[in-house]
């Protein structure tokens, strides 16, 4: 694949309990491609891929660090990242991707953090460090935070480090309520954590162009409803029952659509569409693209419509 790169694995460290970090790099040394901050690196991992935030900086780099957080009951990948990689393996990467990146004529950056999602939002603070961008972070975790020695070192002491969802409820509240006109806010964790800061921020009257979020790929999703896939070019039909992806569905019907992360992340798996509503689950479409309706991602999506056409 044109835009794959294969990286040999470092150096292996443990960031926290549970959360182990990868230090890639090329295979005879020298410089990576660069990236924007808050972007990801979409690893293959065994027999599927996914996608993880880039804690490195990305001017330049000549090593990419990513760190997985174990998901036991997960599909996999963070098993294998932790259980089958070590030292000197070589692994497969698509071409650093963001949907986050920092807004670079913002007044201020609000950096908001917990748990695992800590590692984008350390990308954001190497970023502002760089370019001396006015930054404020808090960041909760359950009593085991990883990278907290980066994040208070990036900030020279002021990132706000708390233990404990209840206790970082007021404290959020109170920084939601006391920014600069022009301050922007970034957040990543959990989507609890993400659904419950944002409308906080909202109700705090911060306008939606203001308001960035990163998710770890799309959780568990209701199976929606049964809709059908009409296929333009060859005049074939297909049924989607509840529970059953697009993307799946056409694979059965020996239909094949290059995908990847299966998360709703990577955006390998776009097609077009021709008629029909969209009903977008991933997060990887801008809100205007998912408002065009033209495009979904197949291994997340659904229709809102009985049918879609698309161009296969």
């Amino acid at each position: 694949m044109a835009d794959s790169l294969t990286l040999t694995v470092a150096a292996v460290k443990e960031a926290a309990p549970g959360i182990r970090t990868l230090v890639l790099r090329a295979p005879g040394g020298g410089t990576l491609p660069s990236f924007v901050a808050g972007s990801h690196l979409v690893l293959s991992c065994g027999a599927r891929s996914n996608a993880y935030s880039l804690i490195s900086d990305g001017i330049d780099p000549e090593e990419y660090r990513v760190s997985v957080l174990l998901v036991p009951d997960g599909e996999g990948g963070s098993r294998w990242v932790h259980e089958s990689l070590a030292v000197g393996d070589t692994v497969t990467a698509l071409l650093p991707r963001s949907a986050f990146a920092p807004i670079a004529g913002a007044r201020k950056h609000l950096l908001i953090a917990a748990g695992i999602g800590i590692t984008p939002i350390l990308s954001h603070l190497r970023s502002a460090r760089r370019w001396g961008r006015d930054v404020q972070v808090l960041y909760v975790h359950g009593g085991a935070g990883a990278h907290i020695d980066d994040v208070l070192t990036l900030t020279d002491g002021a990132a706000e480090v708390v233990v404990g969802r209840q206790a970082f409820a007021p404290r959020l509240a109170a920084a939601l309520a006391d920014q600069p006109f022009g301050t922007h806010l970034y957040v990543c964790g959990p989507s609890s954590f993400l659904d419950d800061t944002l409308a906080g921020a909202r109700a705090a009257g911060w306008p939606a162009s203001r308001l960035h979020a990163e998710h770890f790929g799309v959780a568990a999703l209701d199976p929606g409803d049964p809709f059908r896939v009409r296929l333009t070019a060859s005049g074939r039909t297909v049924d989607v029952p509840a529970g059953v992806s697009l993307l799946d569905a056409l694979d059965q019907q020996g239909i094949a659509v290059p995908h990847l992360c299966r998360q709703g992340v990577c955006g390998e798996c776009r097609l077009p569409v021709t008629a029909g509503v969209p009903l977008h689950r991933d997060l990887f479409l801008s809100s205007d693209e998912k408002e065009a309706g033209d495009t979904l991602m197949c291994c997340v999506s659904r229709a809102l419509s009985p049918t879609l056409e698309v161009p296969l």
